[in-house]
This record gives C-alpha cells, structure tokens and sequence, in this order.
C-alpha cells in the first residue's frame, strides 16, 4: 500500500497502549488494529483529527507516502474503512 501508517512510532514516543489510544479516541481496538496494521483502506477526517489531538501530532506523523509493492499500484479490494 503506497500510505504507509505509523501509529506504533507515536504510540511509543507518547508511551500509551493501543488499548488507551482506541478508548481515548472513540473507536475499537479491533478499528485502531486495522488502521495501524495498513489494513484500511480509508480513515474518516474526524478519526484522523481526534488521532492527532490525543497523540498532539500532525497528520504527517502517523500517514506517510510509500512505492507501490502492488504491481498495479492498486489496494486489494477487500481492505476495510476504519470510521
């Protein structure tokens, strides 16, 4: 996936579970593992928003732009949206 997340680098540097992140965000655990782990394939503004206040961040800390491995350069279709 060309989108890259980096949840782990600000969940160490702030020294927070991921469970803390989910509960202080609003989302599940099992959501925040989809995101953090490249499954999704789209994440609302508002989640990405409330990630960067609890993690006091910018967007650009936890998304990053990759090269492709697909050799279409396309996501699989069965990628779930994180909300």
């Amino acid at each position: 996936m060309p989108i890259a997340v980096d949840i782990d680098v600000m969940l160490a540097r702030r020294k927070m579970s991921v469970g803390e992140l989910a509960e202080r965000v609003g989302i599940t655990p099992a959501n925040l593992a989809v995101l953090k782990n490249g499954r999704a394939k789209a994440v609302r503004f508002s989640t990405l928003a409330a990630l960067c206040e609890v993690l006091d961040c910018q967007p650009g800390d936890l998304l990053r732009w990759e090269a492709s491995d697909e050799p279409d350069g396309q996501p699989t279709p069965d990628a779930p949206v994180v909300t």
